[in-house]
């Protein structure tokens, strides 16, 4: 669940202030696997702007994602230790970035258009392969398969691979690194702990 809120601060009386309150325990009602890590900042005009997709350094982190649900993550290992398999990328490392890019939620969909398990861009799910992005199997596949053309690019530097998945190949080579993107950052930071948890779990 990608979303964006915007209240304004002027308006934060009491009433408001108990709606602000109700929108997060809203937020703690939903579903584990839609959970997601919210931010908030007040621009120049006093409007309050509530996030779980931060766009720029102004956001500050207001609440933790939760962890998903065992039983959704558990019915797609099979998917995902096969594509990986195929392609030859760790499992681990896939259920990491899965777990980044969507929390385990196969119908997530970004402000940008990423969809599915992978958050993949429908451009890019087309040079993979994948006839429908919004099937799991297909696009776990996809993603896989991308994520193993970006390490042969960047000649297995996982860090690399992972700031081109969100970023773009050409922003990495442009910056000679992991563009200085507030998301990208991030992203590559949240990939590369949930691959660290799970390998110290699995042993």
């Amino acid at each position: 669940m990608k979303e964006e809120v915007i209240m304004k601060k002027k308006q934060l009386t009491m009433p408001a202030l108990i709606v602000f309150l109700l929108f997060l325990l809203f937020l703690l009602s939903v579903p584990q696997k839609a959970r997601a890590d919210f931010y908030m900042y007040v621009d120049e005009e006093g409007v309050t702007h509530i996030t779980n997709v931060p766009t720029s350094s102004k956001y500050k982190w207001v609440m933790k994602e939760t962890d998903s649900d065992p039983k959704e993550v558990d019915s797609l290992e099979g998917i995902i230790n096969g594509a990986s398999e195929k392609w030859g990328v760790d499992p681990v490392l896939v259920k990491a970035v899965i777990r980044a890019e969507s929390n385990f939620n196969p119908d997530a969909v970004s402000r940008a258009g990423a969809r599915g398990l992978m958050q993949l861009m429908p451009e890019t799910a087309r040079l993979m392969g994948v006839k429908d992005i919004n099937d799991p199997a297909e696009n776990v596949e996809g993603g896989v398969r991308y994520l193993k053309k970006l390490l042969e690019s960047f000649h297995w530097d996982v860090t690399l691979a992972l700031a081109a998945y969100n970023a773009g190949e050409a922003a990495v080579r442009k910056y000679g690194g992991i563009p200085p993107f507030t998301e990208t950052v991030n992203f590559v930071k949240r990939v590369l702990s949930n691959w660290k948890s799970y390998r110290s779990s699995s042993r």
